[in-house]
């Protein structure tokens, strides 16, 4: 309890209301009665303040007294009043004057240099690293405000239907989604995060990106590189990098005296027309050379951004003590298009309340980064009009009022009975590829049929089949689960019938923990880590006589147990008995005869010009009994709480995982005698500056006991045969074969690709425009009957679609070259 001590007393101080409290509002307008929506207003000398919202209306709570309440938004002269709260809520509005902008004194000295922005610029940057660091640590409230509008829609795509479910107007236009957020957020050197969500509020279905939490909107030009998630794959160049001005000019706009300070208006120029480059204005103030505010930009023209044409970020800091400057408001403003609807909204961003270099107790950064408390979403519009600090639009509060009388009828028995009957209902082109799926009315119980493409198939060893499947699942309450997945295969050819049976116990969400089983009988690949689906072995065997997998005979039983240790560690277990049997080729047909080609034996080990009808031993009916185990370290783990459990981030660092298997012989008939070890550590999307990102992966093992094993205990890899690969898996190789170099000995593999992010062809005319990704990349293995294989490939990506050439090696000799290509479908 004493660790989160801080937390309760920074919530209680940011959020508690008392009799004695009353608002203050008013209306913000410029010279000419325009309001000036979103601008800071804050009480002088302290950390507590609000913004106005996009009307240029703003409220907060204050105690009695006389404070003095300062005004500020990009483009207008700061404006500090003195405003006195007695016993009743005051209302006060504020005309701010526009910002004019002029050589100071200070500045005349820089006249005779071309570039004045430049000497500031370079100030400013000389003293980033003092400004970065100036904070060990902190605390504050956050409150975050997000709405997304369509702004016009055609008409000819824009039915009756979708006009009154989206709530649009004769325009086209309406509110797609807002949202609220309240919470404490705190942070420690270099780079700790703690936050805890109090109160969120959503409405709307989520079209964009998401900035669901206060670490989302931590703007930070101090750093080198400054990175929008959901934006793009690589990261923008902050106007103070260190290295800004290989990339910058800086243009002197002029200088402005705000409350005693002189304030620098300083152009950002990037000095080339496209890049992960900003443009707009930044603020700097004079002799302490820190950032005032910002205002900058990014363009799809540009930068290439996803999603959005234009995304505008705005920042205002605030003295907290003489030394300490801290961001008081962010926004991110966004614009685009897409096929003619025009879409824009804004994240706003307001922080409160700061504790400059708190004492946090030991172990309080834990890896947790975020917990959502069990009662956030579910506060009442009452709590929220007490607590909200941007006051809600006309059009934002009808919209709320709106789709909370939608909600609430969407918890009537009418609507859910109609919902399960629509939703339930099959469309046959989506079960083709992903499957059908049906519920129950309160979503307890759910049913989920595997897609066509997994369930009909045809291979050699059982010619045409029927692997008909289904997972049933029933949630017991927020933290426990089952699942059930029973399934029945039948070869139409060798009339070789199979049922099996998967169950998972899900018990503590907390920890990963769960309980499984496996029994029955199957027909499995030779080859345990995978070769090819039986959508695309279906393929190639019918339509290319290119039988690829090979399969064998198992009626099996088992359980095993999986459960996080500690953070960052997670433990698995299982035991598993297996009798198996060699099976053979029963079918020869196609689809078209490919002319001097034929089909190859089950036998993964004969040569090719065996022929198919081949019998040859591989393995004598066998029993195995067999242990394994394995323990997985996520080096410095983060991880967000919820209510219904605990959810692992990405690391930064390498996860290590140690594998241990253990073939038990003389217990239960089992036959095999074998003991094998095996480390691997691996790291997806570590980022390289400006260039993208790169994945790698390192595995090596040994049998150190090798006594009796069969050609299914040896270690396989996961190879590639055909044009299609799938390259979600950076273990994965290109060339190499399914079984051929399938080891019952030592090997080691090696496999780096990176991701240039559109480093390179960004800078390519026209073919910017497609947003390509380049990748490169090479692959390793070596073993005691196979030393040395190599691949070398580069390939270009967008989305879900990916082509690769590369080209292999075997020993000295070349292998293999081709393309490869991936369109989604595994």
């Amino acid at each position: 309890m004493r660790r989160y001590l801080p937390v309760i007393i920074l919530i209680l101080v940011s959020l508690s209301t008392s009799a004695q409290q009353y608002v203050l509002s008013g209306l913000i307008t410029g010279p000419k009665g325009e309001p000036v929506g979103f601008t800071s207003v804050y009480i002088r000398n302290s950390t507590y303040g609000t913004t106005a919202n996009e009307e240029g209306r703003y409220q907060f709570k204050l105690s009695p007294g006389t404070y003095n309440v300062t005004y500020r938004f990009t483009g207008y002269t700061q404006q500090t009043e003195s405003i006195t709260i007695t016993d009743h809520d005051e209302v006060h509005n504020v005309q701010l004057a526009n910002e004019v902008f002029k050589f100071s004194a200070v500045s005349d000295k820089w006249k005779q240099n071309l570039d004045p922005g430049d000497t500031i610029m370079r100030m400013a940057i000389a003293k980033r690293r003092q400004h970065l660091e100036e904070v060990n640590s902190y605390s504050c409230s956050v409150y975050i405000k997000a709405v997304q509008r369509l702004l016009s829609s055609p008409k000819s795509l824009t039915s009756k239907a979708v006009t009154q479910a989206l709530d649009l107007d004769s325009n086209g236009r309406g509110i797609l989604y807002q949202s609220e957020l309240l919470s404490a957020f705190n942070f420690e050197r270099p780079n700790k995060i703690k936050e805890i969500t109090i109160a969120s509020r959503e409405a709307g279905v989520n079209t964009a990106f998401n900035y669901s939490k206060g670490s989302d909107l931590q703007v930070n030009f101090y750093n080198d590189v400054f990175k929008i998630n959901g934006l793009s794959t690589r990261g923008y160049i902050s106007p103070l990098a260190s290295d800004a001005f290989s990339y910058y000019d800086y243009r002197l706009v002029g200088s402005s005296v705000q409350n005693g300070l002189t304030i620098d208006k300083i152009e950002i120029i990037p000095k080339r027309a496209h890049g992960m480059y900003f443009q707009g204005n930044i603020y700097i103030v004079e002799g302490e050379w820190r950032i005032y505010s910002a205002d900058l930009y990014l363009t799809n023209t540009m930068s290439s951004l996803n999603l959005v044409d234009t995304m505008r970020i705005s920042q205002q800091y605030i003295p907290i003590t003489d030394s300490v400057w801290m961001p008081a408001a962010v926004q991110f403003n966004f614009k685009g298009s897409v096929l003619g609807f025009k879409f824009g909204g804004y994240y706003e961003g307001i922080f409160n309340n700061y504790k400059i270099n708190p004492k946090f107790p030991d172990g309080f950064f834990n890896g947790e980064i975020l917990r959502i408390d069990t009662a956030a979403n579910s506060k009442p519009s009452g709590y929220w009009d007490t607590h909200r600090l941007l006051p809600l639009t006309r059009l934002e509060k009808r919209d709320y009022e709106k789709k909370d009388s939608i909600a609430a009828y969407k918890k009537t028995d009418r609507y859910l009975d109609s919902l399960q009957h629509e939703k339930n209902g099959i469309n046959y082109p989506g079960y083709l590829i992903f499957g059908y799926d049906a519920s129950s009315r309160d979503e307890r119980d759910s049913l989920h049929v595997f897609p066509f493409l997994q369930t009909f198939y045809y291979n050699t060893v059982e010619g045409f089949g029927i692997n008909a499947k289904v997972r049933y699942t029933h949630i017991i309450d927020d933290w426990h689960s089952y699942s059930i997945t029973p399934a029945l295969r039948y070869g139409f050819s060798n009339k070789l019938f199979s049922a099996n049976v998967h169950a998972e116990y899900l018990n503590d969400p907390f920890h990963n923990a769960k309980l499984y089983t496996d029994s029955g009988s199957d027909v499995l690949d030779l080859n345990n880590v995978g070769t090819r689906s039986l959508y695309f072995n279906t393929l190639s065997t019918l339509l290319y006589e290119n039988n690829y997998v090979k399969y064998y005979r198992s009626k099996y039983g088992g359980f095993g147990y999986q459960r996080e240790l500690w953070n960052g560690v997670l433990w698995t277990a299982g035991l598993n008995y297996a009798s198996r049997t060699q099976l053979y080729n029963t079918a020869f047909g196609h689809i078209r005869d490919v002319k001097n080609k034929d089909y190859t034996s089950n036998n993964p080990l004969v040569p090719d010009s065996v022929p198919p009808t081949d019998r040859t031993f591989l393995f004598p009916q066998n029993q195995a009994l067999t242990f394994s185990t394995s323990v997985t370290f996520t080096f410095d783990q983060q991880y967000i709480t919820r209510p219904t459990g605990k959810f692992n981030l990405p690391s930064k660092y390498p996860t290590l995982t140690i594998n241990y298997r253990k073939g038990i012989n003389g217990v239960f008939g089992s036959d095999v005698n074998y003991d094998f070890a095996s480390a691997d550590i691996s790291q997806n999307n570590l980022r390289i500056g400006l260039s993208g990102f790169s994945s790698f992966k390192l595995v090596g093992g040994d049998y150190f006991n090798r006594r009796r094993l069969y050609y299914m205990d040896f270690y396989h890899f996961l190879g590639n045969q055909g044009t299609t690969f799938d390259p979600t898996y950076i273990g994965s190789f290109h060339f190499l074969p399914f079984y051929q170099f399938s080891t019952g000995g030592a090997f080691f593999e090696a496999h780096y690709q990176h991701n240039f992010a559109g480093a390179i062809l960004s800078k390519v005319p026209f073919v910017r425009k497609l947003k390509l990704e380049e990748v490169i990349g090479a692959n390793f293995l070596t073993t005691k009957e196979n030393p040395n294989y190599r691949e070398f490939y580069v390939g270009v990506q967008r989305l879900i679609f990916r082509v690769d050439y590369g080209i292999s090696y075997a020993g000295n000799k070349k292998y293999l070259q081709g393309f490869r290509i991936f369109y989604g479908i595994r």
